[in-house]
């Protein structure tokens, strides 16, 4: 007996529509696959660094056995993991497409206690640990930093042996104009008035005024303008940073090539500023900028990051897409270009001077 009419209509329109359900999870699938699948090899690592043993990422060309020139990468504010939930991967990418290898560690669990030397510690012991693989080549390393690695990268080039080059990504030079220029910045993306924006700068002098006197977490929490969100981890970290200048690191700096990168819609950090003073400080003839329109403080587009369902499903479907025209080739051919200068000598393990032992940040703080 044949099934009844009803219910052969509803077949006849569901399984059409399951099929092509399946065969669309089918396609999505495989577009992430094939879009987050990059042209590398990865190998996790362990790293002594800075009394720490920190988990990390070489990731090499997907072709070829080496010795490679290698970026070290220095990451911003925040808690960071070695990939930065995957948005590292196709800065490592165009990098291997240059012939290098990148290493990126995770940061430790005590991020919060350390100093901007605490950092420079940190990385140079993880370019004299990457100096001893035979996959890097020791004469041709370089640092890759964003953001609050501004404070770490010079102090490094100028203190570390070798350092063959620098790709700052929106970096900052002084604490406390960063902050100013965050504050006046993101108020303006408000629409504050005159009123809010001199009571928001009235009480950032007060917070200022406390850090420069040492005053405790406690003190902070009863001043009239006090954050609600800053836990007192926070604080130390402010309290041991805030004075954090690059000048004089930058002026110390060897004659090696440098790339700024700075995104025209930075609302954490003065790109305007930071290019004027590299190129006041810095050796003549050392310094490229590219400054990148539609782009934020972490070089994301800025329709892409200020969308809050553009950002994760570009994320997902197109990560290479998250990033301005230009890039990710301009980092490929800057490198490709410090490997046409040859190698430099290789310095020694732990030949070290003077180094005592954040979308990324700098977070938004009172100073």
């Amino acid at each position: 007996m044949s099934a009844p009419p009803r219910k052969n209509r509803i077949r006849t329109v569901l399984l059409p529509l399951l099929a092509a359900t399946v065969l669309l999870a089918a396609a999505l699938t495989g577009v992430v696959l094939r879009q987050n699948s990059y042209d590398l090899r990865e190998q996790r690592v362990t790293v002594p660094a800075a009394g720490h043993r920190l988990p990390g990422v070489l990731a090499t060309p997907a072709t070829g056995s080496g010795p490679f020139p290698l970026v070290v990468l220095v990451h911003g504010d925040g808690p960071v993991d070695a990939t930065h939930d995957g948005f590292y991967r196709p800065y490592w990418e165009a990098f291997a497409r240059a012939g290098y290898a990148s290493l990126s560690l995770d940061k430790p669990a005590d991020w919060l206690g350390q100093t901007m030397d605490d950092r420079a510690r940190e990385t140079a012991d993880a370019l004299a640990w990457a100096r001893t693989r035979p996959e890097v080549d020791g004469g041709r390393t370089g640092l890759w930093g964003a953001s609050q690695a501004g404070w770490v990268l010079p102090k490094v080039a100028a203190t570390v042996p070798g350092v063959r080059f620098v790709i700052a990504v929106g970096t900052a030079v002084n604490w406390h104009r960063q902050g100013e220029y965050n504050l006046r910045a993101g108020l303006r993306a408000e629409g504050a008035g005159p009123e809010r924006t001199a009571a928001a700068l009235r009480a950032r002098e007060s917070t200022l005024a406390l850090l420069r006197r040492g005053a405790t977490y406690e003190e902070y929490r009863a001043s009239p303008g006090a954050d609600p969100e800053l836990d007192a981890a926070r604080w130390t970290f402010i309290s041991r940073n805030h004075t954090a200048d690059a000048s004089a690191d930058l002026r110390a700096m060897p004659p090696v090539p440098v790339l700024l990168l700075r995104g025209a819609d930075d609302l954490n950090v003065d790109g305007a500023e930071t290019e004027a003073v590299y190129r006041r400080l810095l050796a003549p003839g050392t310094l490229t900028v590219r400054r990148y329109p539609g782009a934020t403080h972490s070089l994301v587009r800025t329709p892409v990051e200020r969308s809050s369902w553009r950002l994760p499903l570009t994320a997902l479907f197109a990560p290479r897409a998250l990033f301005p025209p230009g890039l990710l080739a301009d980092q490929r051919i800057f490198l490709e270009q410090q490997r046409e200068r040859g190698p430099a000598t290789a310095p020694r393990q732990g030949a070290v001077k003077g180094v005592r032992g954040g979308v990324w940040g700098p977070s938004r703080t009172p100073v």
